[in-house]
């Protein structure tokens, strides 16, 4: 047995168990014995199985759509909520809310991926017209870009009464995923395989503009389908279960230490990686103070940000051995 199915079977018991974990008490056994009531069936099927595929479908297309951005930028501390693009999604959001809050979900979704996609070419532009003498000034660039935008977004958010619409799209949160309103992230979950497809023209974008010209490689048709996906996929999850920090920043760094740099090999273990972490999350987030819940957001940005912090002393100290 691989160790990518061996991945894979985890990431399975993991979904499995969250399918038994919470308020309303459904045991495996009877379930397999058939003694369960309606009740307990109506939450399996309407809340708990819709929320374990959005867990999963959510976790591995944000990792892989931060490893996508990493190598357009050719940076290991660059995710969607690091580069402006997550913070932009959620402008393109908030306007279509308040011009035209009728729209159906999928247009909405698409508004707010076409903001994230300028956002991100904004991120691009900026990055051009910096010196950049240290790999962290790319990662602080986005982040202070990603605080103007946000504070643009607080002010109108004030202005029309909206900033509770605005904390919850900050706050990525699962409690509220039933059927029916989470089904847009298998889109997002298309989008991580469409990165998969166009993983060796991603590698060789990494490699630079002229170098990935040399080999034939179009470049900046390349960096559009980079960036496309990664706008679809973080106003898709954006919208159906709001924002997941740090995760499209830890998981490919973690397995970029034992894959490498290869997209085609790394993009499985990516997904497989940042479905069982948001997975292993959101369940801690459901024991630890049962009955109530810790909003998956809180949890990925305590763990997230120590594993954020050893990632930037370890480089620190790479770069000063």
């Amino acid at each position: 047995m691989t160790r990518l199915t061996i991945g894979l079977c985890l990431v399975f018991a993991l979904a499995g168990l969250s399918l038994f974990v919470g308020v309303t008490e459904i045991g495996p056994l009877d379930l397999l014995r058939g003694d369960v009531d309606a009740q307990q069936v109506q939450v399996l099927l309407a809340s708990r199985v819709p929320r374990t595929l959005a867990l999963v479908l959510a976790g591995a297309s944000t990792a892989v759509a931060g490893m996508v951005m990493q190598m357009i930028v050719r940076n290991r501390f660059v995710e969607p909520s690091t580069a402006g693009t997550v913070e932009s999604a959620m402008l393109g959001l908030l306007l279509i809310t308040l011009f035209a809050p009728g729209l159906p979900l999928m247009a909405k979704m698409l508004v707010a991926a076409g903001f994230a996609l300028a956002g991100t070419a904004l991120f691009l532009r900026i990055l051009r017209m910096v010196p950049l003498r240290d790999v962290l000034m790319v990662p602080l660039v986005g982040i202070m870009l990603g605080g103007v935008i946000g504070a643009v977004c607080t002010f109108i958010a004030y202005r029309w009464g909206l900033l509770a619409s605005l904390g919850a799209w900050s706050m990525g949160d699962f409690s509220g995923v039933l059927r029916g309103r989470y089904e847009l992230l298998w889109v997002a979950g298309g989008l991580a395989a469409a990165a998969w497809f166009a993983a060796d023209r991603l590698t060789l974008a990494a490699m630079g503009r002229d170098m990935s010209t040399n080999l034939g490689l179009n470049y900046r048709m390349t960096v559009v389908i980079g960036l496309v996906i990664v706008s679809l996929v973080s106003a898709t999850v954006l919208v159906s279960v709001g924002t997941i920090p740090f995760l499209g920043l830890i998981v490919p760094n973690i397995v970029s230490l034992r894959v490498g740099d290869n997209l085609r090999r790394a993009v499985p273990w990516v997904a497989i990686t940042g479905a069982g972490f948001v997975l292993i999350c959101d369940i801690l987030g459901r024991i630890l103070r049962a009955p109530y819940e810790i909003p998956i957001a809180t949890m990925l940005g305590l763990i997230g940000s120590v594993i954020f912090l050893h990632l930037l002393l370890r480089t620190r100290h790479n770069a000063s051995a």
